[in-house]
């Protein structure tokens, strides 16, 4: 066994979502040594066949790597104690005590964590934002998750429940939300958004959406994020105009979390974000023209995430190894 696999400062981090687990053994300074994935269970099973799964895979990184503790970043509500998942929309958790249910078949410490927090900290301690002590991290995926860091320290809120920005209603009365509101951030600025406004103009036969109609024979179940941004980048008007809008919503969002929590860095990280200045420029302009008192203050950087997919595993092993030294 080598020095690296002998190592005491090494920990797991597990980042569970609706259709994937993945889990990695990280070092101090946010590098992957080792890596699982695999398809989060169905959602109609119980929550322990989600738990068996979690467990199967810190056993198997553990078989070649001693390690400290495990940090899981799960897709929902996470109570302050960092211990139990309130409520997660893509799973059956309701009131789940994770973080010792997990303990006890490990026999490890286990730290639970929101899963937008974690990719947060990843990137504060090892991706784009590091160095920077005021941070608001914007993930964009089917939906919209966020985080705070202020002064340095990760803001969870007195619940634990901070950062839910994709919920709040920027078009009273607009389009519904899973959420069970109208009109949420999410439903504007989002991956979601951009595959239902894309499908929308090939279903209307609309002339513009002509390469996109091609590129899908006609049917709209195969339109996709990716496949918006891979055509923008192509040059494709119609899907460069559907970034655009999105990014334009997106601006407008941060420029009123910008007046809530007056950040150094704005954070772009999720899937949507993959399409890089076609979202982000746009997104720089309307946030700088939404601006409150434009012209007379420090306007706060927006930039891309640097860690990507592996962002919610490298901040859950962080959160773990600083839970250890508390």
């Amino acid at each position: 066994m080598t020095d690296a696999r002998q190592a005491d400062d090494l920990t797991i981090g597990v980042d569970i979502g609706g259709t994937k687990v993945a889990g990695g053994v990280v070092t101090p300074d946010g590098r992957v040594l080792a890596r699982i994935r695999t398809e989060t269970p169905d959602r109609s099973k119980s929550p322990a066949v989600v738990e068996d799964t979690i467990t199967e895979v810190v056993r198997d990184l553990r078989r070649e790597y001693g390690v400290r503790a495990v940090g899981v970043g799960a897709a929902g509500f996470v109570d302050e104690q960092r211990a139990n998942v309130l409520f997660a929309p893509h799973l059956s958790w309701r009131r789940e005590p994770l973080r010792d249910a997990l303990s006890a078949r490990l026999d490890l410490p286990v730290v639970v964590e929101n899963d937008a927090n974690a990719s947060a900290w990843a990137e504060v301690r090892a991706g784009a934002g590091q160095g920077v002590g005021n941070v608001v991290v914007v993930n964009l995926g089917t939906g919209i998750g966020g985080a705070v860091v202020l002064d340095g320290r990760l803001h969870r809120g007195r619940y634990g429940l901070a950062g839910e920005f994709g919920h709040m209603t920027v078009v009273p009365g607009g389009h519904r939300c899973e959420c069970g509101n109208r009109g949420c951030w999410e439903q504007y600025a989002s991956g979601n958004a951009v595959t239902r406004e894309a499908r929308e103009l090939v279903r209307a036969e609309s002339p513009v959406a002509r390469v996109l109609h091609q590129a899908v024979g006609g049917d709209t179940r195969l339109i996709t994020g990716p496949l918006v941004s891979e055509l923008a980048s192509k040059g494709d008007r119609a899907c460069v105009e559907l970034l655009d809008e999105v990014g334009t919503w997106l601006g407008t969002g941060l420029a009123n979390l910008a007046a809530a929590f007056d950040p150094e860095l704005f954070i772009i990280g999720g899937g949507v974000s993959e399409a890089g200045e076609l979202l982000l420029g746009p997104a720089r302009a309307a946030f700088e023209r939404n601006l409150t008192g434009r012209g007379y203050r420090p306007t706060a950087r927006v930039v891309a995430a640097r860690l990507g997919n592996e962002a919610g595993l490298i901040g859950a092993a962080a959160l773990a190894r600083e839970a250890l030294a508390e």
